[in-house]
């Protein structure tokens, strides 16, 4: 039996104040119907989250040399979304690069959890969903992308890596097919 974790990735504050508010809603309604199916099936959730310093020195390279000051640690923009279903009992982990494995105990955790397979949601694709995904794939983890639960500011891009993901490193599912195999006769 494959142990399934369900991952999600920057869901915050500073990411999705900047989308369309339906767009917003139904990439948050959508991840809290996997959380719940996760829970109830006693599966692990796990939170990932940006967080930098107001100098921005623990932040990668571009974020530093054009001052983007997003996700600052004690901010509300470096929050999750309100409107998510965390739970203090889930893990979260800080992360200060696109890849949530990136000197974080990601790896480990999975280990302790026994982990085989990964589904993913959160932002961006083109980014920090894609990285995770190729470094969660280098590991030698299943990747599952949640298709209602992953977005982009840059629909392009993200049409791009989610081609190149997609049958390779990763497959694309909607949150009905995950949650149906997360049933004990899909497992």
């Amino acid at each position: 039996m494959i142990i399934r974790c369900l991952v999600i990735i920057d869901l915050l504050n500073d990411h999705l104040d900047r989308w369309d508010t339906d767009k917003v809603s139904r990439l948050v309604q959508n991840t809290n119907r996997l959380v719940s199916a996760f829970r109830r099936s006693h599966l692990p959730v796990i939170w990932i989250r940006q967080a930098f310093r107001p100098d921005l020195s623990d932040a990668f390279l571009e974020m530093r040399d054009k001052r983007v000051a997003i996700a600052i640690e004690g901010t509300r923009g470096a929050q999750l979304h309100a409107g998510l279903d965390w739970h203090p009992k889930d893990a979260t982990i800080i992360k200060k690069r696109y890849s949530a494995f990136f000197k974080t105990e990601l790896e480990e955790l999975l280990a302790e959890f026994g982990v085989g397979e990964l589904v993913l949601c959160g932002v961006n694709t083109h980014a920090c969903i894609r990285m995770a995904a190729i470094d969660a794939y280098q590991r030698d983890f299943r990747v599952v992308l949640a298709e209602e639960c992953i977005g982009s500011y840059d629909e392009e891009h993200a049409r791009v890596s989610l081609d190149y993901m997609n049958g390779k490193i990763a497959t694309v599912a909607t949150v009905p097919k995950i949650i149906e195999a997360l049933s004990p006769n899909g497992q």
